[in-house]
């Protein structure tokens, strides 16, 4: 079990994906490789290395705001491009990455391909609720669908929950903008029509009951999923923002902001995204984990963790054994 690193994608590389990586080394039992400008890597890396950390030279860096198309095809020796190869060629197991989203999904798309029968390639990402937490897929990959993809969406995303999540029995909700079977346009109802030939089917779910009713996988189109991904994390900035904010100026909430500090860990640590780490790209025959642009070391630490309990567990050959034994839909 090897990830592969790219220690140059993202706000904050190389000094956080190092730090990030130095940390996962000493929590895993497998081996990381740290790929990029080791000239620019190595005043953040230990006078030691850990005995299960290695690095691989990559001359090059494909920036957020390039063409992830030009990115990819310009710039060879860059440090995704390079983990990409590594995965391909047997070298590493999975992919971690904090750099441009889209040429971390193209990259991982050319080199590896698409798991066979699965038609678009899904981003899942979990977040919090008061049951343990959810995966909602697709948040970013995929936003031009037909209804029969998200049925593969569930699929990936049960594999997901089942692997990574604990859950042994996922059920799939609809995003859908009510419970009853006819609600939606006619994209979420012929979804709903697919969806229910499976026995894992709990119907639609609305945005309000995500956070507060059981559920384990919930799946939309791209489009949908990121709004709700990025509304959602900009909510709950929003409530540490404005807490944060009354604090120095509020006389009452001063003197009672140390005996609530240990109440609000939990919430804060809910609504902080470098706890989740990362959101696995799924349907491909490799793992990559795409990490939030402005990932810190405690990011990229869990990032890590999460590609490397997921090839533990077997999650890309779990997917890959779902469809050939043609699970999907007929």
């Amino acid at each position: 079990m090897i990830v592969a690193v790219d220690g140059m994608g993202g706000d904050h590389a190389p000094r956080e994906i190092v730090h990030g990586a130095v940390e996962a080394a000493a929590m895993i039992t497998g081996r990381i490789i740290l790929v990029g400008d080791l000239a620019q890597m190595e005043p953040y890396l230990p006078k030691r290395l850990p005995a299960n950390l290695d690095l691989h030279h990559a001359s090059e860096v494909i920036a957020m705001h390039e063409s992830p198309t030009e990115g990819i095809r310009k710039k060879r020796d860059s440090s995704l491009v390079v983990a990409a190869e590594l995965v391909k060629q047997g070298r590493a197991s999975s992919l971690v990455s904090a750099g441009n989203t889209g040429a971390a999904s193209a990259a991982s798309l050319l080199s590896w391909r698409q798991v066979a029968g699965v038609h678009r390639p899904a981003i899942g990402s979990v977040f919090p609720s008061h049951h343990g937490g959810f995966v909602l897929l697709d948040a970013g990959a995929s936003p031009d669908v037909d209804p029969e993809h998200l049925v593969e969406f569930a699929i990936m995303g049960r594999r997901y929950a089942q692997k990574v999540m604990d859950r042994p029995h996922p059920k799939v909700h609809l995003l859908n903008i009510g419970e009853e079977p006819g609600k939606g346009n006619a994209f979420a109802k012929q979804a709903y029509k697919l969806l229910s030939a499976h026995s894992w089917f709990a119907g639609n779910i609305e945005g309000k009951d995500m956070f507060r009713t059981e559920c384990d996988v919930i799946v939309c189109d791209a489009f949908v999923g990121n709004i709700v991904l990025k509304t959602s994390e900009g909510v709950g900035e929003f409530i540490i923002d404005t807490i944060r904010a009354q604090i120095p100026v509020n006389p009452f909430l001063r003197a009672f902001f140390y005996p609530m500090k240990r109440v609000m860990a939990p919430l804060r640590r809910k609504l902080d995204y470098a706890e989740t780490g990362g959101s696995p790209l799924l349907g491909l025959n490799g793992l990559c984990v795409i990490g939030h642009g402005r990932s810190n070391a405690k990011a990229i630490r869990n990032a890590i963790r999460i590609a490397h309990r997921a090839t533990e567990n077997r999650l890309v050959e779990s997917i890959r054994e779902s469809f050939q034994a043609s699970e999907p839909a007929p």
